[in-house]
């Protein structure tokens, strides 16, 4: 890597990255272990390190090209997405009751998490002359259709949780963007009065997670059963936690999903209150770099793709944190870097690198 570049690297935001992967392929060996036999027990640690180690190598290749170039593509990278999309649709395979994935090979690749960094890109680029003149919801609207779509396309598979994550990066560049506060305050006041409505197009189990969510007693033994375990398994580790491979909610199958969108039930249970913080206030450091980073930024593109990764990233730790601990509904969103997820980690890896490279060039460099 050369040198002026590593000067100008933001060791804070690098630091706390790794210091969460460190900690998840830690949380994943000890929540993943037990159901495998010997040769394959550490099968999922070993897998995702692997692809964290490559994705990791692509970031420091990323950091050698100027990301104001991904401007001129927007467009391109726009109908890229609807593609991927549309080929899940055509081609992809289901599990766990949604048509998500595509297989190229031994991977089994998420079209809609890679999604959402082209989105943020493709809005940075559609956003970056339109600052200020954001006055009107008539002048809103050809961007509203623009994220409509893939939106659209994603809720159809059906993914609610990265839906919602396009909302809210949308919501937050538009408001980085300028637009009127009356306007932004009118939009969330339609989408209230729309919730009854909405309420009949959802799907029985959406319907479901949102009764639980309210009593997770309607349903203990089904669509409960999730938040039940995870509010046993964080409760029970109290404030230094069982110890790693020694939580039994997680170590017996009580807790569904402990190595996915779960995991943070797991860092609960056996690192306790104090594991728990730890992990908070990494995610914490990448938030606040994240920010500094928008708002260091040298042009308009730089800081709409700073506030749109740190947006992404800040609704996947309170949605997913918030859900494993009771006080948001279920919805399927993985925790950065914690979760176990090719697609999703690659995804996350990049975002880091767009900040990263955003940091670089807040000052010009001769590369």
């Amino acid at each position: 890597m050369n040198k002026r570049i590593l000067k100008r690297i933001d060791f804070p935001l690098v630091l706390a990255t790794l210091g969460i992967l460190l900690m998840s392929l830690v949380v994943i060996g000890s929540a993943t272990h037990i159901n495998a036999d010997d040769a394959k027990r550490f099968a999922f640690v070993e897998r995702q390190g692997l692809f964290a180690l490559i994705d990791i190598c692509i970031v420091i290749f990323l950091l050698n090209f100027d990301y104001k170039s991904l401007a001129g593509y927007g467009q391109k990278l726009y109908i890229f997405n609807l593609l991927m999309l549309i080929a899940v649709m055509a081609f992809g395979h289901s599990a766990l009751g949604a048509q998500r994935w595509i297989a190229l090979g031994p991977v089994n690749i998420q079209p809609s998490e890679f999604s959402k960094i082209i989105m943020i890109v493709s809005i940075a680029a559609m956003l970056e002359d339109k600052i200020g003149e954001l006055n009107t919801v008539a002048d809103l609207l050809p961007i509203a259709l623009y994220i409509g779509v893939p939106f659209i396309l994603v809720l159809k598979q059906p993914d609610l949780g990265t839906s919602l994550v396009f909302l809210a990066i949308f919501f937050v560049m538009i408001f980085v963007a300028g637009i009127r506060i009356r306007i932004l305050l009118g939009i969330f006041g339609a989408g209230l009065f729309m919730m009854p409505i909405m309420w009949h197009f959802l799907k029985d189990y959406q319907k479901m997670r949102l009764m639980v969510f309210l009593d997770p007693n309607v349903d203990p033994l089904g669509s409960g059963y999730h938040i039940i375990q995870s509010k046993i398994a964080i409760g029970s580790g109290m404030l230094t936690g069982k110890g790693l491979f020694e939580g039994t909610q997680s170590q017996l199958n009580f807790l569904p999903e402990n190595h996915t969108d779960f995991i943070f039930a797991v860092v609960g249970e056996e690192l306790g209150f104090i594991g728990a913080t730890v992990l908070l206030l990494l995610y914490l450091i990448v938030l606040w770099r994240g920010i500094f980073i928008a708002l260091e930024a040298s042009d308009v593109f730089g800081r709409l793709l700073a506030i749109g990764v740190t947006s992404m990233f800040a609704f996947h730790i309170l949605v997913n944190v918030g859900m494993t601990t009771g006080i948001m509904p279920v919805t399927g969103i993985p925790l950065p870097f914690m979760s176990y997820g090719v697609s999703s980690l690659t995804t996350n890896l990049l975002a880091i690198a767009l900040l990263l490279n955003i940091r670089l060039r807040e000052q010009k460099l001769s590369f």
